[in-house]
């Protein structure tokens, strides 16, 4: 009975352990950015020991692939969030999807992580297999669904993900800078519906 005790309690500490240092991190490099953020601020922030760090990542740079992935996973849960609760149409579906992708980057941080210092600090090659793994599978599924509901022409999907994945990161970069969302989500409206 002990070691289920002692184990369980391993296991909480590791994942709290794990969860602090990735929270530390995260507002870190929301609020300064990568560069000027140091594992001594991370630890500290985070209550741990730098050697509670390196168990964890083998540097800085594996922490942030790991807080850079958790971004893209909650940008993917908000994208089919707001997808699902459209009833009506894939077309319709890939609307809500978009309005819950610049919802989910309103949040300057998370566009300072994912858009600006993600492709310096990672290379987009390394970025653009993260956000495979996670939220542009979402655009790429809704696509086919509309192409195979017949909602939407058939082009090469890749192609088609890639630039429309792009088109969303600019249109939530320009309205991190100010833009306002209405008339990014009034483009990317049209442009689905060009698609027809």
């Amino acid at each position: 009975m002990q070691r289920k005790t002692e184990a369980r309690s391993n296991k909480d500490r590791t994942e709290s352990t794990l969860s602090a240092l990735l929270t530390a991190a995260r507002g870190l490099f929301a609020e300064k950015g990568y560069a000027e953020t140091s594992t001594p601020e991370i630890v500290t922030a985070a209550g741990v020991t730098r050697g509670a760090l390196y168990h964890h990542f083998e540097d800085k740079l594996a922490l942030f692939r790991a807080v850079v992935t958790e971004e893209y996973l909650a940008v993917a849960a908000e994208i089919t969030t707001s997808a699902e609760t459209m009833s009506g149409s894939a077309l319709d579906a890939l609307m809500h999807g978009s309005r819950g992708y610049l919802a989910a980057m309103a949040d300057k941080g998370r566009v300072r992580i994912m858009l600006r210092d993600g492709p310096a600090v990672l290379g987009q090659m390394a970025l653009d297999k993260i956000d495979q793994e996670t939220s542009a599978d979402t655009l790429r599924r809704g696509l086919a669904e509309a192409m195979e509901a017949a909602e939407i022409k058939k082009l090469p999907i890749n192609a088609l993900t890639v630039q429309l994945s792009a088109l969303f990161d600019r249109a939530a970069l320009a309205i991190s800078e100010g833009d306002d969302p209405k008339d990014h989500l009034e483009v990317l409206d049209a442009i689905f519906v060009a698609l027809k």
